[in-house]
């Protein structure tokens, strides 16, 4: 399939809302040709130098036209893709476009494994004293918090190309695990600074046992 392609140093999971503020005359041109032909577009993902993968997106609505012509829009990011191929500039148009390819993602993953990763984002929250909105594991998926959790730019993009949510959630669940681990030692490490030079009752040793 081709697509009208806007790349960005950003990642974007498929069900999340893309808000862009569009400022230059190729992408005023990709969204105007967006509301009059109901294209779609794909973001690739600029990392390491190069375009890979990407998540294609529709536009919702156009929230702002300025004097200028730049605009305030609301996408919806829908399928991820392999970028295949790559223009510069399509045909006629100012802005690029390639052949892409969808990847087939598979729901795989148990109820279970979606209420321990809960858990685990809820315990994470708890540290960090961020309140956080409980949901249904039903309704939970790897996407839905994956920009809430703490990843780096290289994770997310990491858990983008992963096809199968199992994979996904077992991902997130070691990082939130390593997460919480370096949380609770750093807010150990705190309370023994703070303790530092106040007068601290310690427990009275039998030496009877002891043996050199």
């Amino acid at each position: 399939m081709k697509l009208p392609l806007f790349p960005l140093q950003s990642v974007f999971y498929p069900g999340e809302t893309v808000p862009l503020h569009i400022f230059e005359d190729r992408y005023k041109q990709l969204i105007n040709d967006c509301r009059k032909e109901a294209l779609t577009f794909g973001i690739p993902v600029y990392i390491n130098n190069a375009i890979s993968y990407g998540t294609e997106v529709q536009l919702v609505e156009v929230v702002n036209t300025y004097e200028s012509g730049e605009m305030d829009v609301v996408c919806v990011a829908r399928q991820v893709f392999k970028v295949l191929s790559f223009q510069k500039q399509i045909e006629g148009k100012l802005y690029a476009g390639g052949e892409v390819e969808f990847l087939e993602i598979e729901n795989d993953a148990d109820e279970s494994l979606r209420e321990e990763v809960l858990q685990k984002v809820e315990e994470l929250y708890d540290i960090m004293d961020v309140p956080f909105t409980k949901t249904s594991p039903k309704q939970f998926n790897s996407y839905s918090l994956a920009h809430k959790m703490g990843l780096s730019f290289e994770q997310e993009y990491e858990l983008l190309l992963m096809t199968r949510e199992t994979d996904r959630l077992n991902f997130i669940k070691n990082h939130l695990q390593t997460t919480t681990n370096m949380l609770t030692e750093l807010n150990r490490t705190k309370d023994v600074i703070e303790m530092n030079g106040h007068f601290k009752n310690f427990d009275p040793l039998d030496f009877q046992d002891f043996k050199l």
